[in-house]
């Protein structure tokens, strides 16, 4: 498994030397700025609390367009590293979801403390992704979500119904208010693929 989490790590795979001008080159003027813009907060926030963070980087990123894959990538399915979403200005929840995990792990948010959670959006009747937040390993998590753009506990969404969760670390089976067993290893192929993007500079 690939690793993120020392800050000089970090740093380096979020962001490569050439990744601004990458970035202007495949997307244009506009993705340089959201990029920068990004680049900034992991910069500027480090010393943040955690709720601040989360706060931060969940508004940040709720800017963005809720658009599905087949219309961003041409793809039923695709997992958007965080500078393609940043450089397409819209991706499905799933990007939503894992770009919030990598910035609030790049601002310094153990993994531990982070899972993308599967979930079913009963108002929507449709499968969706969400991030969730456990201050401690037993806590009600928070849920950071880009349809509800509130940063709520779980017990509170009663609109949501868990399925599974994960993240670098395992797989947990769903039980109450997002909470679980842990299961396995992941092995999701495509967060195998999206690592190995990011390792890229993509």
């Amino acid at each position: 498994m690939l690793s993120f989490f020392s800050l000089a790590d970090r740093q380096l795979s979020l962001f490569p030397e050439n990744l601004l001008h990458s970035v202007e080159l495949e997307y244009g003027d506009d993705a340089k700025e959201r990029v920068t813009r990004w680049r900034d907060i992991v910069s500027e926030y480090q010393n943040d609390s955690e709720k601040e963070k989360l706060y931060t980087v969940n508004r940040f990123f709720n800017q963005l367009r809720f658009v599905d894959d087949n219309q961003v990538w041409g793809q039923k399915d695709y997992w958007a590293t965080p500078v393609e979403f940043l450089g397409k200005n819209a991706g499905d929840c799933e990007d939503f979801s894992i770009a919030k995990y990598f910035t609030l792990t790049a601002l310094g948010v153990p993994k531990e403390k982070l899972r993308l959670m599967y979930v079913q959006a009963l108002s929507i009747k449709q499968a969706h992704m969400v991030l969730a937040y456990f201050e401690t390993p037993d806590a009600m998590p928070l849920l950071l979500d880009n349809l509800n753009k509130r940063i709520l506990p779980a017990n509170l969404r009663r609109d949501l119904k868990p399925v599974y969760s994960f993240n670098g670390d395992g797989l947990w089976a769903a039980k109450a208010q997002g909470r679980g067993k842990k299961l396995r290893n992941t092995g999701h192929g495509m967060w195998e693929n999206m690592l190995v993007r990011i390792e890229q500079g993509k």
